[in-house]
């Protein structure tokens, strides 16, 4: 395929503006092939307006139409092949092994979805039948399902030109809901996103999908995104990206004269919390696995360890000096791209400038666009007194805690803010020893690990990818995993309905043998 550098307004590709820009090499700081077009207000409301005509179709489409929908995505994605892998990689700096793992990861939850709209039991199907001889009043027949909201606008994240963007999670999730996407791409990798959009707009002609069931523009600068966030056809949002522009984005979804819902998933510091027993026993593995968790991708995870609490003791102290010389070895790598780069290294002077803080050690530094590994340490005290601790630095960085006791890390714990994930290492002595400290954290987050590390998302019906504010702007919702379609729907109320003008999922005779909840007990 041949890059146009265009905007896709459903099936129609446009050019009208006049910025344009391009994609860069992040290893090299050079322009890649082709320029990409910014979208013009006019463009972004024809995007929204054509989801806007297509949601009346789509939203009607049956579980089996649009899983159809979804694995010709996948296909097409697929078919795309080297093209695809060899765009990202150029983009990202990222190696061609993790794009080829991250597309098989974006090909997987579109499948994913596909299967849970084939058997159909998502919509939370609810019959309350009638019971006209009940005394001392009848009642009717009152039915519920989850039904689509409309419209809705996704924002792809730097970090995963694949995953977590135009094909992500966040657009698998709202069309399994029935919802119509409208992709900002990012202009970190636009042909990269370009590719894809092409891929999923030959998919909707040859499923038979209504013309703006799918859109996607191009933007470098605010603009294109707020006209996406004001425009009212737009129903819900799902972003992933940094806490400024997620914050931002859900500030504007709140003055609009109507209100829309938006799913923000931005960023965390991911605490570790590592219990006498585990660090006696496997201290010296355990750095070994830290290290290679937070320098992972060159730290450029939202599931990074960003804070590591443990008691002070000899055994913390080996740790401590373990991870310190495994720390000063580290080779530096491309980050994505000169914004991000830039970010980290303030966060990095930022941090060593507090008071109370040690730098203990950094990674050889190539120069350039490359992020070396950063690792610091200090007092728990401290770290209870100075809020800007527990902060994101997005990049290969750690800051270890050291606690005089246990009293001082439940205090810790007590005072984070909200993470996507927390960790405790410990042997079952400490576990049982330490249950509060998992009760404190499972208000915390949206994801707690026992004896593993948080990088790396499993895709399945369980996982949680969110957590409370500030990590998302919604702690009941999850942007990874099957629950996420939830995000994107509503309860629909259907009373004293006849059975024939009923939604096929809530008919008397359950012709798609779906489970429900038919007078309280569940049933097929």
């Amino acid at each position: 395929m041949q890059l146009q550098g265009k905007n896709y307004l459903g099936n129609e590709k446009s050019a009208l503006g006049a910025n344009t820009y391009y994609g860069i090499n992040p290893s090299t700081g050079e322009n890649l092939e082709t320029a990409f077009t910014e979208a013009i207000e006019g463009e972004i409301n024809t995007a929204v307006e054509k989801a806007v005509t297509a949601f009346k179709v789509y939203k009607n489409k049956s579980g089996a139409e649009k899983a159809a929908f979804l694995d010709a995505i996948a296909d097409e994605i697929l078919a795309l092949d080297d093209q695809l892998v060899q765009r990202a990689c150029a983009e990202t700096g990222l190696p061609e092994g993790r794009i080829t793992g991250e597309r098989g990861r974006t090909v997987g939850q579109m499948k994913l979805f596909a299967t849970v709209l084939r058997e159909g039991s998502w919509v939370d199907a609810r019959i309350d039948e009638a019971m006209p001889d009940r005394q001392p009043l009848p009642r009717v027949d009152i039915r519920s399902m989850l039904r689509p909201l409309g419209p809705v606008a996704v924002f792809g994240a730097s970090n995963f030109p694949l995953a977590f963007s135009v094909a992500g999670g966040d657009t698998a999730s709202a069309l399994a809901a029935g919802c119509p996407v409208v992709v900002k791409a990012h202009p970190a990798h636009p042909g990269t996103c370009e590719l894809v959009a092409e891929a999923i707009i030959t998919a909707a002609k040859k499923t038979g999908m209504p013309d703006g069931v799918f859109s996607m523009v191009h933007g470098i600068s605010h603009e294109v995104g707020m006209g996406l966030i004001e425009h009212n056809g737009i129903q819900a949002v799902g972003f992933t990206g940094s806490f400024r522009g997620g914050k931002a984005l859900f500030d504007a979804a709140s003055r609009r004269m109507n209100p829309i819902p938006v799913y923000a998933e931005m960023g965390s510091t991911n605490p570790v919390f590592i219990l006498p027993g585990a660090m006696a026993e496997k201290g010296a593995e355990l750095s070994q696995q830290l290290h290679g968790s937070f320098t992972l991708g060159v730290g450029q995870f939202c599931t990074n360890p960003g804070v590591v609490i443990a008691h002070d003791s000899e055994e913390t102290k080996a740790f401590k000096s373990s991870l310190t010389s495994l720390v000063a070895e580290s080779n530096s790598s491309a980050m994505l791209t000169s914004g991000i780069h830039n970010a980290f290294d303030g966060g990095v002077k930022e941090l060593s400038s507090q008071q109370g803080v040690e730098y203990l050690a950094k990674g050889a530094d190539a120069g350039g666009n490359h992020g070396n590994a950063n690792l610091f340490a200090t007092e728990g005290k401290n770290f209870l007194s100075n809020t800007l601790l527990e902060e994101e630095v997005f990049g290969p960085s750690t800051l270890l805690v050291n606690t005089s006791d246990n009293s001082e890390m439940l205090e810790i714990a007590r005072n984070l803010h909200g993470h996507l994930t927390a960790t405790i290492h410990g042997t079952e002595e400490d576990l049982l020893n330490n249950k509060e400290l998992i009760d404190i954290l499972e208000e915390k987050v949206g994801r707690l690990l026992i004896n593993g590390f948080p990088t790396g998302v499993e895709v399945c019906h369980a996982m949680v990818h969110g957590g409370p504010y500030p990590a998302t702007t919604d702690s009941r919702s999850t942007s990874v995993g099957t629950k996420a379609i939830e995000r994107f729907v509503r309860q629909v109320c259907y009373q004293n309905f006849p059975d024939a003008i009923l939604p096929a999922e809530l008919k008397q005779g359950n012709p798609l043998q779906i489970m429900r909840l038919v007078n309280g007990e569940k049933k097929r």
